[in-house]
């Protein structure tokens, strides 16, 4: 048989998930979350504006600046590797370096719960300092609310930041093409198995460690080895399978990748079998996945692997004009099987 395989009919179309209230599924960056976006928060802000990208594009004064907004409420507070102070600062920070901008201020706010204990604020405070400062970054403004006891989860974090777009820079997810290099910058999966670890006690065979770190410097790196990057992606909620989607539907291109190429370190890979999750749906906090030209893939793998952020940086597989829209793996055994965004939650609460 040589007739091309027809991916469009192997996914099910799900039956219309009628929700007369806001379940936990609708913030775990699946479909439902992709639907509470299109059909309720960018209808009544006037409609779609592009691509839904990680920050938004805005031009002021001839320079063209980055922003980004976001909320972070995982739970616990404390996690290895971590907490939620520098895991709001990094991921900021990276919201704003997937459009290839160097950040440079943040803005905070604070939803504190009554009884939350002043030295836990105090560390958390102090972490996000500390990030900041390590990312050269000011935190330049900012808000405090205290709710009810119950009612806060100790503290909810939203910050926004502001980067600059170098000149020539053009980089979102609707640049992807076909024939792009698929990069993904290390080991994916540790922030959210780091995180069920903490909060079901589980344990692994080895320590994981949540991978919340500041990209900017990569990204930096990234640019100046010349490669004609077209799409950054860091793969938080819903992991590497929900970036990939997000960006073959913004491109309308196929994907294609090989799975035993995907860096799944073995705790990770333990996890994942015991609780019968897919390594590409786990969240990470401190990784990216690059789109480049073919031909210039092995340059941005030799700056990527030059980088500490970047040293396990692994090609993963191509677009295709194939199947657009939708992201297939082949499989240890030759197979291929379609890669899909979830619904709803599968490890909720982990930014």
């Amino acid at each position: 048989m040589t007739a091309p395989l027809d991916f469009s009919n192997w996914v099910c179309p799900a039956p219309l998930r009628d929700y007369p209230a806001i379940v936990m599924g609708h913030g775990a960056g699946g479909k439902l979350s992709a639907e509470l976006i299109n059909h309720l928060f960018l209808p009544a802000f006037g409609g779609p504006r592009g691509p839904l990208t990680d920050a938004a594009r805005i031009e002021i004064g001839g320079a063209r600046l980055a922003i980004s907004t976001d909320s972070f409420v995982v739970r616990p507070l404390f996690f290895p590797g971590g907490n939620i102070g520098e895991l709001a600062v990094n991921g900021t920070i990276n919201d704003i370096a997937m459009m290839g901008a160097q950040p440079l201020a943040l803005t905070a706010s604070f939803i504190l719960e009554e009884g939350m204990p002043l030295d836990q604020l105090g560390v958390i405070a102090e972490s996000m300092g500390r990030a900041a400062q390590q990312a050269g970054v000011t935190l330049i403004a900012g808000d405090t609310k205290v709710v009810d006891r119950g009612h806060g989860d100790g503290v909810f974090i939203t910050t926004t930041g502001f980067g600059l777009i170098p000149a020539g820079v053009n980089i979102g997810p609707e640049q992807a093409r076909p024939g792009d290099a698929i990069i993904v910058s290390g080991p994916i999966g540790l922030h959210g198995v780091a995180i069920l670890s903490v909060r079901e006690g589980i344990e692994f065979g080895a320590p994981v460690v949540s991978d919340t770190a500041a990209l900017h410097s990569l990204v930096s790196a990234m640019l100046a080895s010349g490669a004609r990057i077209h799409t950054l992606r860091d793969p938080t909620r819903g992991g590497v399978a929900a970036a990939l989607n997000e960006i073959a539907a913004d491109a309308q291109i196929g994907i294609e990748i090989v799975e035993r190429d995907v860096p799944v370190p073995p705790a990770v890979q333990a996890a994942c079998e015991l609780l019968g999750m897919d390594p590409l749906h786990i969240a990470n906090e401190g990784k990216l996945i690059a789109f480049v030209a073919r031909d210039d893939a092995e340059r941005l793998l030799a700056a990527m692997r030059a980088h500490p952020l970047g040293r396990d940086a692994t090609l993963i597989g191509y677009a295709t004009a194939d199947h657009p829209g939708v992201v297939v793996a082949r499989t240890g055994i030759g197979g291929m099987r379609v890669v899909d965004t979830l619904v709803g939650e599968q490890l909720p609460r982990i930014c």
